[in-house]
């Protein structure tokens, strides 16, 4: 009779299983687990944390093991999260949101920060603000690492989720459990290229005039377009783009005209001209363009949080006074 290889396998496999100590999950694996989940590659991950892929890989071998599930199947050239990781992922969040609020009342020391962001920006907040930023931090802290994703219409779930630390946008979206607080305030005017034309002399010139504009990849409207069409103005939109750094390739050498926000004059609309957006004076505020930076409750008295928005307004304002 063969030996019984079968059961001994088996029995094995459940003292292997009796041995996993739930006790030693900790936070970094949590959050190796949520960047895989998120990044969808456990390079891209990696690299997010600082880590080397040997280190990611183990910490999954060890979650697998806990969880009693693979996590992630390969798909194609990257891999994708199982029904039980996609499920995990909330609990997740919710554990290392409660392991931040246990260690709350830790100080925080800039000079020993070793410091890893995800803020949601769209292309203007993001190419305005997130380079000083970026330059502005590093000079004080030991490490920072900066991850923006794009925020399109953004929605407080990008926040409850933990899907960015922080948000910047003209239009912050509610909660109960969500703050905001308003950086700087611009507005839109109309840019054209002199070489070109002249300035719409007025407001049936500017009307009549064929228009580019920005749309994002989620149909999302700038809200100067939607405040316009509220209130009975329209216009002929020639060319949609994506972003705000499309515009310049349309606009050169055309008659046309952009609505743009006015900081974009030294960045991405650099060489052309601009001028007030001749509209009738009581529908000034239709022009008016507030930026907000928006998180989350939870991290209302985080100290490296709250240091990390110090920073944030102050870059926002040499921003708004260049």
């Amino acid at each position: 009779m063969p030996p019984p290889i079968l059961k001994i396998n088996r029995s094995i496999i459940m003292n292997s299983m009796k041995k996993i100590d739930h006790l030693s999950l900790d936070g970094h694996a949590l959050e190796l687990f949520l960047a895989v989940l998120e990044e969808g590659s456990v390079t891209a991950a990696a690299t997010r944390l600082g880590l080397t892929q040997s280190a990611v890989s183990h910490s999954l071998n060890k979650l697998r093991r806990i969880a009693g599930d693979p996590l992630f199947a390969k798909s194609g050239r990257g891999i994708v999260a199982t029904a039980h990781a996609q499920a995990l992922a909330a609990k997740a969040r919710a554990l290392i949101d409660e392991m931040r609020s246990f260690a709350g009342g830790v100080s925080f020391e800039p000079a020993q920060a070793q410091l890893s962001l995800t803020i949601a920006a769209n292309d203007f907040q993001r190419d305005l603000l997130l380079p000083r930023f970026f330059g502005h931090v590093s000079e004080q802290v030991k490490s920072l690492h900066l991850r923006v994703i794009p925020s399109q219409s953004p929605s407080p779930a990008m926040l409850r989720e933990n899907r960015c630390d922080l948000m910047i946008t003209p239009l912050p979206p509610s909660g109960v459990d969500i703050v905001q607080k308003r950086v700087l305030s611009d507005h839109y005017v109309c840019y054209f290229d002199p070489k070109a034309r002249t300035a719409p002399a007025g407001r049936s010139a500017y009307l009549a005039a064929r228009h580019i504009t920005v749309v994002y990849t989620d149909n999302e409207r700038l809200d100067f377009d939607r405040r316009l069409a509220a209130n009975g103005f329209h216009r002929d939109i020639a060319i949609s783009v994506p972003s705000f750094s499309g515009v310049p390739s349309f606009l050169r050498g055309t008659q046309m005209l952009a609505s743009m926000p006015s900081l974009l004059a030294s960045g991405v609309m650099q060489g052309f001209a601009h001028a007030r957006i001749p509209l009738a004076s009581g529908t000034r505020t239709l022009a008016e363009l507030p930026m907000f930076m928006v998180w989350h409750q939870r991290y209302q008295k985080d100290p490296a949080h709250r240091w990390i928005r110090n920073q944030l307004e102050t870059v926002a304002e040499t921003a708004a006074g260049a």
